[in-house]
Parts: C-alpha cells; sequence; structure tokens
C-alpha cells in the first residue's frame, strides 16, 4: 500500500466548492484520503507554484471503432511526419490528427487527461471499439452506443410500439454493447440517406419509414430517463454544417420537451443565414436557449485551424463534404441495417471566411454561456482538430488579448459577421477546471471522478502556474492515474491499463425476443453473438478495471 503525500499545491475542486486554496492532497492505495502532518509516506511532492485539478475527462473524443480506423489510413503522411519517442516505454504509434492507440493514450496523459470517451460506438462494432480503448493505454474509457437510425428502432417506432418496449431495447442495446449511454447522430438521417433522401430536417418524414427526427430524439430521450441511465442522450443534431441549422437546433431542443438532452458540437449546429454571405453566428440565439433550458448541456466542438480528419457517422452530411476534402479524398460505408460512416480529411484555413467563422462561434458559445456546469470542452476530435490542441484554446478562453490576436489574422469579413471581439470575458482556473473536469464527471455520473474529494480516484494532474496558459497546460510537472505517477513533465512514467465505464440497466429480458427475431431475418451475425459478457469485455479491455455503474430506472412512464 503506497501513501502519497501532495503538499502546498492550489487547489481547484469545483464539485467540492475548492477555488484556489492551498492545500496538501494525500493519497493511500489509488484513492484520496486524509493524511495528518504525523502520517508516515512514501513519497511527498512539493506544490508550490503549483495548480492542482483533478484528472481531465474528454466526454467527446473519437477514438475507438471503424471510421476512426479509417481516419487513422487517411494521411499517411501524417504519421510519416510524427518524431521517434525518446522514452523507452512509448512504443512506437504516430500520428497527430488521428494518432494511434498508444499515441492517443501518451499524448492525452502527458496534458492531464486521465479518461476520455468514445461518442459513437456501433453495436455492431462494439467489441472492436472495447478492443482499440483497452489498447490505448493508461486511460479510462467509455462509449456511447448509436441508436435511432438502426432499422429495428425505426420499425419499432413506426409500427406505434409502447414506449416501455423501445425503452427495453434501449436498455438491452446499452448492456449488449456494454455502453455508457447512447447517442444519435443526425436523427433517421443516416437511414434515411439509405433511401436516397439527401436531407432530413427536424420535422420531415423519412421518406420510408415516415417517422421525423423529432420522434427519434423524443423517444431515446425519454428511454433513457426511464431507464435512470446518468448522461443524457448524445445528440449530434440534423444539418451539421448547414447556413441556418439554427432553426433544426432550437427545434431539437424543444424536441426533448424537458427531458435531459446533451448537444454535441453544438458548434456545427450553430449557424444562421445573416450577411452578403448567407453565412453567419446563431452563437446567441444558441446560447439564449440553452441557458433558459436546464435539462440541456452542450459540447462546443471548437475547430482548430490546420490540417485534421473528419470521421462521422453522418454519411448524409460527409458525402455532401467530400467534394471539400484536402487533400481530395473520401471514404463512406453503410454498416447493413445499423449505420453508417463517412470519413474526409479536412484542413482549416484561418483565410477561409467559413472556417474562420466557425472558430469564431465555437468561442463565443465558449464565452456567452452562464453555466460552465452545462459547457463542455472539446474539439470534436478529429473533426474540428486534435485532442492535442486542448491547451491552445484553453489560452484562447481565459485570454483576451491572445484571443484579439488570433481574431486579428483571419479573413477581414469576420469581424463584421461575429460578436467574438466585443464579449471581454476571460474563463478563470475554477471555470476550466469545471468544464475540462466536473462537468464532464457529473454529466457521465462518474461520482469518484472528476473531483479531489475525500475518497474520490486519485487521478491528479499538476500544472507549474505561468502566465502563458497554454504553456501551462500543455506539459503538467506531474500527472497521477489511480495514484500512480504517469507523467512527468511530458515524459511518460508509467502505462498501467485504463478501466472501462459502462452501464448495467434494469430492462424486461422478453425483449430479446424480438431483437432475436428480427436478427434471424436481417442481420449478417448470430444474435448469441450480439451481446458481449462481462468475461469477454474484460478480455477486450486488455484486463483493466471495469467500472460498472448499476442504474434503476423511475419505475414508471414519464
Amino acid at each position: 500500500m503506497t501513501t502519497i503525500r501532495l503538499k502546498g499545491g492550489r487547489v481547484y475542486d469545483p464539485a467540492n466548492g475548492v477555488d484556489g486554496e492551498v492545500r496538501d492532497i494525500g493519497i493511500r492505495d489509488g484513492r484520496i484520503v486524509v493524511l495528518h502532518a504525523q502520517d508516515k509516506v512514501d513519497a511527498e511532492y512539493d506544490l508550490t507554484g503549483c495548480v492542482v485539478m483533478a484528472g481531465g475527462i474528454d466526454l467527446h473524443t473519437h477514438i475507438g471503432g471503424g471510421k476512426v480506423n479509417l481516419a487513422r489510413m487517411m494521411l499517411p503522411e501524417d504519421h510519416r511526419l510524427n518524431r521517434p519517442r525518446d522514452s523507452l516505454l512509448e512504443l512506437a504509434s504516430n500520428g497527430c490528427c488521428t494518432p494511434g492507440t498508444l499515441e492517443t493514450g501518451y499524448r492525452y496523459a502527458q496534458m492531464g487527461y486521465t479518461a476520455a470517451f468514445e461518442p459513437a460506438m456501433l453495436a455492431s462494432n462494439a467489441r472492436q471499439a472495447h478492443m482499440e480503448m483497452g489498447d490505448t493505454p493508461i486511460l479510462d474509457h467509455g462509449a456511447y452506443v448509436m441508436l435511432g437510425n438502426e432499422e429495428l428502432f425505426l420499425e419499432m417506432l413506426a409500427r406505434g410500439e409502447d414506449p416501455q418496449r423501445i425503452r427495453d431495447y434501449v436498455g438491452w442495446a446499452i448492456g449488449a454493447s456494454k455502453a455508457m449511454g447512447v447517442k444519435v447522430v443526425n436523427p433517421g438521417g443516416i437511414s434515411a440517406f439509405k433511401f436516397n433522401q439527401r436531407k432530413l430536417d427536424v420535422d420531415e418524414d423519412h421518406v420510408h419509414w415516415q417517422v421525423t427526427p423529432r420522434q427519434v430524439v423524443h423517444s431515446l430521450a425519454r428511454a433513457l430517463s426511464e431507464l435512470g441511465v446518468p448522461h443524457p442522450l448524445h445528440i449530434h443534431a440534423s444539418n451539421l454544417g448547414v447556413a441556418g441549422n439554427i432553426e433544426s437546433t432550437l427545434a431539437t431542443i424543444d424536441a426533448l420537451e424537458g427531458l435531459p438532452g446533451h448537444l454535441t458540437h453544438i458548434q456545427f449546429h450553430s449557424y444562421g443565414r445573416e450577411g452578403p454571405k448567407k453565412f453567419s453566428s446563431a452563437a446567441r440565439q444558441l446560447v439564449e436557449r440553452v441557458n433558459a433550458a436546464p435539462n440541456v448541456s452542450i459540447d462546443v466542438g471548437q475547430i482548430i485551424f490546420g490540417q485534421t480528419v473528419t470521421a462521422s457517422g453522418d454519411t448524409m452530411r460527409q458525402f455532401a463534404n467530400a467534394e471539400l476534402g484536402n487533400p481530395r479524398k473520401y471514404v463512406g460505408g453503410d454498416i447493413e441495417c445499423d449505420a453508417g460512416c463517412g470519413v474526409v480529411p479536412f484542413r482549416y484555413r484561418e483565410q477561409s471566411y467559413v472556417n474562420a467563422l466557425q472558430w469564431a462561434i465555437g468561442l463565443e458559445i465558449f464565452l456567452l454561456m452562464d453555466d460552465p456546469w452545462r459547457v463542455v470542452l472539446t474539439t470534436d476530435h478529429p473533426n474540428g482538430g486534435p485532442f492535442t490542441s486542448y491547451p491552445h484554446l484553453i489560452k484562447l478562453l481565459m485570454d483576451k488579448r491572445f484571443r484579439d490576436e488570433q481574431l486579428a489574422r483571419l479573413h477581414p469579413d469576420v469581424a463584421a459577421m461575429a460578436d467574438l471581439r466585443e464579449i471581454r470575458r476571460e474563463r478563470s482556473l475554477y471555470e476550466i477546471a469545471i468544464m475540462t473536469r466536473a462537468a464532464p464527471a457529473r454529466l457521465l455520473g462518474l461520482t469518484d471522478r472528476g473531483q479531489l474529494g475525500i475518497g474520490a480516484a486519485a487521478d491528479i494532474a499538476v500544472y507549474r502556474e505561468e502566465a502563458d496558459r497554454e504553456a501551462m497546460f500543455a506539459t503538467p510537472e506531474y500527472v497521477f492515474k489511480d495514484g500512480l505517477l504517469v507523467a512527468r513533465k511530458g515524459r511518460i512514467e508509467a502505462v498501467p491499463v485504463g478501466g472501462t465505464h459502462f452501464v448495467e440497466a434494469d430492462y424486461d429480458p422478453a425483449i430479446e425476443k424480438t431483437v432475436e427475431a428480427w436478427a434471424d431475418r436481417h442481420a449478417s451475425i448470430s444474435y448469441r453473438h450480439m451481446k458481449i459478457g462481462t468475461d469477454e469485455l474484460c478480455s477486450c479491455s486488455n484486463g483493466g478495471a471495469l467500472l460498472a455503474c448499476k442504474v434503476h430506472g423511475r419505475g414508471r412512464p414519464l
């Protein structure tokens, strides 16, 4: 049993109301404990001049599954440019835009992150996703299963199945894929694209099933609420990237009818049609609605200038964007009766009016939100940019002078169409700790993560305080995972296997007969192979800890 004292650091722990207090933190057997001055310790670290936070938690980052592997293959030149490692612990795993599994774990840990969650796991590809996340060192992980476009669900919705049956199906899908929650991508739109439908707005009928995205969103949100799943429905709304899509985004919020919902990469869904280019910021409209809707949380999906690869289950929109690829490449996939994916390399350019305005819109949303507990820091890695750009993004949020310098470099028409220059807010260290630690933990139901209270997991990041916030957050002094020192000043010190978070929800097992009958008619794999058992999950996850969250429904329909 190892006992460690972290002495004299300035602690930012919003989950427990600690805002920059100088205090000691004790660690024993991977947990935070009370240590008295006379208690003997195995190691003591002097953290004078340092900021102490819980380990970072990335609530939305594409790090496992089929489309991620396609993205990794799209830019071999990106992997070739990556330098060899100087640490014997860091095995070869290259890439910046979409790094390999090993590199992903190293780079996250070197920034002070200790958990990351894949937001778009296909039920038919769940084993692969879990194996890739299990191959990602250091990080705890989990995934949201994609629902709302698979033919069985749409068939049930079209024939007016009892909402309790849909609830049971959702509970079964979460349990079978060992997911943390549910994500819906372009509700109904991936399926509609397979029937040659090129757009699907919130109240528009799916050409085959005659159901609307509004029905899909509400049905899934209701099912999750009744099951008691901690994370709200994770929503990739209709019309991603389309000018004027703010209307469909607001309609999606209305579709929730007060039920919990998390709108993801919201920057891509906050566009108006004002101005000579018919493309404008609708950030204020979006934030006004979200501020007034306590059932709604968001992550931003900030774009970062430079090369990346966009990878999404939204086949409809990725097909439309294929001609914009840079370099000019495109892969599209149709995953049977389940979903789809599209992969397009992309370079965000400072002198592109659209790209520059997207950059400004994301920052406006971050800075205008009243409640930092309902806005999470993301780039929708790799779609808006690689996760390694988080320190740069934090500096943009904390330093208005730096932000204005960056704005001055952009397309000259952007300032006229965006409010960013007029926003004076600078986010504090306390607010950054909320958006990168405490809020994602709360939204995921991780009661012992994202905080530094007694009994919490000792996932801790220690930063040397610097005026340059980008440099500060890029290279922590120390990073601890479950009490083990895993990184020191940018150098990896240990590579433990992270744990797998998943939800176990109650549902009526009779729904399995419906799933089995459908699979016998339409699926390419046997029903008995659809479910991942606990022992198999342990194997897929490389022997890491299984961190189950058992939930019980509300016991009555809403």
